[in-house]
């Protein structure tokens, strides 16, 4: 059994990412899902924007720390795209954690990535957000730093292509991803 904490997209907090904290939760895990946002969830990725635009990166980070303060310093840090860029920010802040779980993003530079650390990233291919040579040189860059990466890659999905209620939604692909994810928590 893992601590998760589970950031969402720039969407905000939507049924599928509560979903998805069901799927670890019904595995044994205990995951929380911080609203980052605080106000509902948008419906497209442009007012998703918006809304990080109006909050802040800095509110959001803030928030992001606030749900970690009372979660044991092995907690496991994951994302969707942009929480996985929120989950990769605190890692400097959070060097115990037992693991980065990366979907649909790759949660930034790997500066504060620990040797050992367990690291499994999810990624459509291509992604429009990190091109496939930006994620071969992050890859690289985390397999230098010494961590124990796995990365999969989901050709022809879209970014999103977990989220059922969006058009990017991928089932096949999300089917695979979640097995992997189980048994990424189960080894931690």
């Amino acid at each position: 059994m893992r601590h998760v904490v589970l950031f969402h997209s720039v969407y905000g907090l939507r049924p599928a990412v509560r979903a998805a904290a069901d799927r670890l939760r019904a595995a044994g895990h205990r995951v929380v899902t911080p609203d980052l946002y605080g106000v509902a969830a948008a419906d497209t990725v442009e007012e998703g924007f918006a809304l990080l635009d109006k909050i802040g990166q800095e509110v959001v980070l803030d928030r992001a720390r606030a749900a970690l303060r009372d979660l044991p310093a092995q907690t496991v840090l994951a994302g969707f795209s942009m929480g996985a860029g929120v989950a990769g920010a605190l890692l400097a802040e959070r060097p115990d954690s037992a693991g980065l779980l990366l979907l649909h993003g790759t949660g930034g530079a790997p500066a504060s990535a620990r040797p050992g650390l367990p690291v499994q990233l999810h990624v459509a291919d291509p992604d429009p957000y990190d091109a496939p040579d930006e994620i071969d040189e992050w890859q690289r860059a985390m397999t230098d730093a010494g961590v124990d990466l796995t990365v999969f890659r989901y050709p022809g999905v879209g970014h999103l292509f977990t989220d059922p209620d969006i058009a990017e939604y991928a089932p096949d692909a999300a089917s695979a991803t979640w097995p992997r994810v189980l048994a990424f928590l189960a080894a931690r």
